[in-house]
């Protein structure tokens, strides 16, 4: 018999990838269930409890083994497949954010001041899904797939507690995939970018210390509001002038504070900011950068500058082989019309980097965006929501994928 053609086996691949949408498409009310169960009741970066818990109790329901309890309330999931074999992850997150939710709808969060305004509730779900759908798929592939359920993205970075942790050895991760619901794409479409993908992120804080008298009489002392101001003016080279033009950076302080009363020279201010980098060592030139003209213009002006920059999230960096794995996974999904291929990096933040620093793997975004329903909020928005059948789109890709790599 002969082997089939090239064009056959791509026609195959396609038919398979739309008998697996259909079979997403059919569990996908179990899905939305969970989707907003969640959504109601959303929990910030590691009091996940009640979150976590929903978790454990799905993996018990499609009898998946897990381990809980990681960095309080992580939980990783363990679908084995027919013997050893390759090793790869999927991760979701699990927290929410301190937002109202504004949005009148009937799984509309229902603890104040609490809000799944980022979708983590939809990459749980997601998850789930595909972890039901790859359940019977592996009974006769060999390989291991994990499930990493993670706390804390939006606060203290849960994905590198949970590397701390372990997730990725015994046995060892080789390829980890991470989504993002995406309400600039259409439900349906599917959004990847190569390389540098989001930001590395280093929190700022500059105290200026000068020396306080009165107000009429300002040479006695050292005016650190003074200082200050000229600080913010010279930090704004860093980027203008320190940068390669090639390179991206961003010195933003968000925050000023100092000074008493309005007839005392003040003695301290202080400065809160970030950082934001897409490479290692632009990271590196930036901080030392604010570092040297901090202390430097504050000196030159008879005042003293600490300087403190702690590193916060890790640049998210794509491996371009995972990238091309979840190209040819989505044009299989969804047609390679609807597969969007971003040519600019993202200055915001997201923890995946963490994991992107160990393994190989992707992360990549997912269309949410309904116009016909208003569904055109965007993340971090009191009126954020999604298009639930995204929730089928997501968990048929992440199998793809998975399957893709045990298959590698």
């Amino acid at each position: 018999m002969p082997e089939p053609s090239l064009d056959e086996r791509r026609a195959a691949a396609v038919g398979e990838a739309a008998a697996l949408l259909a079979e997403a498409r059919d569990i996908l009310p179990w899905m939305v269930e969970i989707r907003r169960d969640l959504h109601r009741h959303p929990e910030l970066g590691l009091e996940e409890h009640r979150t976590s818990g929903r978790v454990q109790e799905r993996l018990r329901e499609l009898g998946i083994e897990h381990v809980a309890g990681l960095a309080g309330t992580g939980v990783l999931g363990l679908l084995p497949g027919a013997g050893p074999g390759r090793v790869v992850a999927l991760r979701a997150d699990l927290d929410a954010l301190p937002i109202q939710d504004a949005k009148e709808v009937p799984y509309r969060s229902e603890v104040p001041a609490r809000m799944h305004a980022c979708g983590h509730d939809v990459h749980t779900a997601i998850a789930l899904g595909a972890a039901r759908l790859l359940g019977p798929r592996l009974r006769h592939r060999p390989g291991l797939v994990k499930l990493i359920f993670q706390p804390a993205e939006e606060t203290v970075g849960g994905a590198r507690l949970l590397v701390e942790a372990g997730v990725l050895e015994a046995p060892r991760v080789e390829a980890i995939f991470g989504l993002h619901v995406d309400p600039e794409l259409e439900v349906g479409t599917v959004g990847l970018r190569y390389g540098q993908r989001n930001a590395a992120s280093d929190n700022l804080t500059i105290t200026i210390h000068g020396r306080s008298c009165h107000g009429a009489y300002p040479a006695s002392g050292v005016d650190a509001i003074v200082a200050a101001a000229h600080v913010v003016t010279a930090l704004q080279t860093v980027v203008s002038r320190n940068l390669d033009a090639r390179s991206s950076g961003v010195v933003t302080l968000g925050s000023i504070e100092g000074g008493t009363v309005g007839n005392v020279v003040a003695q301290v201010v202080r400065m809160v900011g970030t950082l934001r980098t897409l490479d290692r060592s632009t990271r590196e030139l930036v901080r030392t950068r604010v570092r040297e003209i901090a202390t430097g213009v504050a000196a030159g002006l008879g005042a003293r500058a600490e300087v403190e920059i702690e590193p916060s999230y890790d640049p998210v960096i794509n491996d371009d082989r995972m990238i091309d794995l979840v190209r040819a996974s989505a044009e299989r999904l969804v047609g390679g019309a609807r597969v969007t291929i971003f040519d600019r990096p993202n200055m915001g933040v997201e923890d995946f980097g963490f994991y992107l620093t160990h393994v190989p793997g992707a992360f990549f975004s997912l269309g949410v965006r309904n116009e016909a329903r208003g569904i055109v909020h965007p993340v971090h928005n009191d009126r954020f929501d999604v298009d639930e059948e995204c929730l089928a789109y997501g968990a048929a890709l992440q199998v793809l994928n998975a399957l893709a790599v045990l298959e590698g």
